[in-house]
């Protein structure tokens, strides 16, 4: 059941050249080993680690996740809702504690599947 799409990988915590394999060890991002990569895909053997230092850029997807999380929550607190910017404020870095984990795995998948194209869906010709 792959549908064979960068975005499918990023988002399941799957292989980006198969979306068969996972990518990271656990299921979830909030265990205590929740930075523990496969160093190959389980399925189809693909490096997870292309080079020392690969994941180092992945530090520039977090950042602009962590921009567009505090952009959105903000404008639909404050803006919208009308929340006092003191209570915002308190709320988000609680927000930001718990969303880091998430983050750290969403930024690795994001980065390797920005190099690694999925394999192709074969059909059967009829």
């Amino acid at each position: 059941m792959s549908t064979h799409s960068r975005i499918y990988s990023i988002l399941f915590n799957k292989c980006p050249r198969c979306q068969e394999g996972d990518f990271f060890v656990t299921k979830s991002a909030f265990s205590r080993h929740f930075d523990q990569m496969h160093e190959r895909c389980p399925h189809c053997g693909e490096n997870f680690m292309p080079e020392p230092g690969f994941y180092w850029a992945s530090m520039f997807v977090s950042y602009a996740l962590f921009t567009l999380w505090i952009l959105l929550t903000f404008f639909v607190a404050v803006s919208w809702l009308n929340v006092d910017l003191d209570y915002y404020l308190m709320g988000l870095i609680p927000s930001i504690i718990l969303l880091t984990p998430y983050f750290f795995r969403l930024a690795r998948r994001t980065w390797l599947a920005l190099f690694v194209s999925p394999k192709p869906v074969h059909k059967p010709v009829s």
